[in-house]
């Protein structure tokens, strides 16, 4: 037997490996095991290390700044990192690092930041009193290297993301917004409980994963705007989840015991569009053979969630814009108004802005529907919420299907992080499906997904049909600009456009209207 065959093997690789496969192991129990996993393991760790440099420098009164950014970047750099300082003053600290301690594989666990930020918070708010952790960048999330702030200064700290800790009570913040995250789940699952009346609904009750840090603003922002009256736009991919978002408002709100009405507009024909939102009276058309409540009607007192709201036809358009102002309608045929009271949120996978800007939707519509606007990131901007995602649709699909399967294997993790995710949390869920349906024992050792290339090819075409679409689009507003001399209107009227769409692109080709004037 070979003595050397792990010669090359360091504590620190050791501890490295045992760290990353500890937190394999962690995800598998769910987020809240492996958040307390997490922070015990940095408050533990932090305490242990401030002690050993205070006997090996001899200080046993607190650190000054000096003395704490010397243990912190010593602590970093003698497990492999390469961290330094970029500044110091009396409200922040600020460090940067090109190398992470647990190497390539930490994509793989961004959650490990909260380590460090665990780690450098807990040691700051021992002997400065306070300290928020920010980290700006970080080598976990594909940013090519970290950048961490420390701020000890509450009002310096203010406005700023991050954790934040005091003397003796760490990570405030992470048991805030787990507290809010608890309160908007149990709203959501008690009107779900009450309404659910189908067997198989038992299987589905409505959940939100917001463990990254763009998902807990949003998580926030429901908590302030749920109680008022205002209307709310969601924007954001297809397969984002608008549409539990939609749901957690509702469900945070003073309407939370009336009806929640989730109609996707796309979906609906649009020559019977205004039909299903505003009712029809008996004899309006043919085949109206009674009088048809719509949506709006059936929503009374609650929240009408409005999909896809930028493929409405400038009838319905105008029909809901009267509905935001005056708060009443009239159904199709019919002449007698009614009231109605309800909340409208709509959403969007488009850019309404530019819908806009094309006469595509109309202008007042979209103040009135934008009073607060909340973007849903995409599942790529959001890695951290991947591992709790994945344990949660597994359990819902193994007991949909009778399956033993308890979580994925670390193969099979490794490639949903590396994997784009273009239709996001809906593709997600359909691969999951897919793959366990032929699953065997309790972890899922095997992902079909679509090739690398697959997706990059998809965007790569993308990408050139829109140089081909810009460069084109450039060209002929230089010939307009020409024929005309620079005006304005007449080169808007040669390209079928507004006058302002034509400024917004001599803005975006950096063309200067002077040129053509002169010439």
């Amino acid at each position: 037997m070979k003595n050397d065959c792990l010669s090359g093997l360091t504590p620190v690789f050791f501890l490295q490996t045992f760290i990353l496969e500890l937190m394999h192991a962690s995800e598998q129990q769910g987020q809240k095991h492996c958040e307390q996993l997490i922070e015990h393991i940095a408050q533990t760790a932090g305490g242990f290390f401030e002690q050993t440099y205070r006997e090996e420098t001899h200080n046993s009164e607190l650190l000054d700044k000096e003395y704490y950014t010397e243990l912190i970047l010593g602590l970093k750099n003698n497990i492999g990192g390469k961290f330094s300082l970029v500044s110091s003053n009396p409200d922040c600290i600020t460090v940067t690092n090109s190398r992470c301690p647990f190497g390539d594989r930490v994509t793989n666990f961004p959650e490990l930041c909260r380590m460090t930020s665990s780690v450098f918070g807990g040691i700051a708010a021992r002997n400065f009193g306070y300290a928020k952790v920010e980290i700006k960048q970080s080598i976990a999330r594909h940013d090519g290297k970290c950048e961490v702030c420390v701020y000890t200064n509450p009002n310096a700290a203010k406005d700023r993301p991050g954790m934040e800790y005091t003397d003796t009570t760490p990570v405030k913040a992470m048991e805030d917004i787990n507290e809010l995250h608890s309160r908007i789940e149990q709203s959501m699952q008690q009107i779900w409980r009450q309404q659910s009346k189908q067997p198989a609904k038992k299987h589905q009750p409505p959940a939100i994963i917001a463990k990254s840090p763009a998902m807990q603003k949003i998580l926030q922002a429901i908590e302030v705007i749920a109680p008022t009256l205002a209307t709310v736009l969601i924007q954001g991919q297809t397969g984002v989840g608008k549409e539990l978002i939609a749901r957690a408002i509702h469900a945070m709100s003073d309407r939370c015991n009336k009806p929640f009405i989730p109609i996707n507009c796309g979906a609906i024909p649009e020559s019977l569009i205004e039909s299903a939102l505003f009712g029809h009276e008996k004899g309006a058309f043919t085949g109206a053979i009674e009088v048809h409540q719509g949506y709006f009607e059936r929503a009374e007192g609650g929240t009408l969630f409005l999909d896809e709201v930028d493929s409405l036809s400038p009838a319905a358009q105008t029909r809901l814009l009267r509905v935001l102002q005056e708060g009443e309608l009239e159904r199709v045929g019919g002449k007698q108004t009614l009231s109605v009271d309800l909340r409208i949120i709509s959403a969007t996978n488009h850019n309404l802005e530019e819908l806009v800007r094309q006469n595509l939707f109309r202008n007042d519509l979209y103040y009135r529907i934008n009073v607060v606007r909340l973007s849903i990131p995409p599942l790529a901007e959001r890695p951290e919420d991947l591992p709790y995602l994945v344990q949660l649709i597994v359990q819902r699909l193994s007991k949909k299907y009778n399956k033993a399967v308890e979580s994925v294997s670390r193969e099979v993790m490794q490639k949903i992080r590396a994997y784009p995710w273009p239709g996001n949390v809906r593709e997600l869920e359909n691969s999951l499906e897919r793959s366990i349906l032929f699953a065997t024992g309790k972890e899922m050792t095997e992902l079909d997904l679509p090739l690398q290339s697959e997706t990059e090819n998809n965007a790569e075409w993308k990408d050139i049909k829109e140089r081909v679409i810009a460069k084109a689009e450039q060209a002929f507003l230089d010939i307009a600009l020409k024929q005309h001399q620079g005006d304005i209107k007449k080169a808007a009227a040669d390209m079928g456009i507004t006058s302002r769409a034509v400024y917004t692109k001599l803005k975006k080709y950096d063309i200067h209207l002077a040129d053509y004037r002169r010439s």
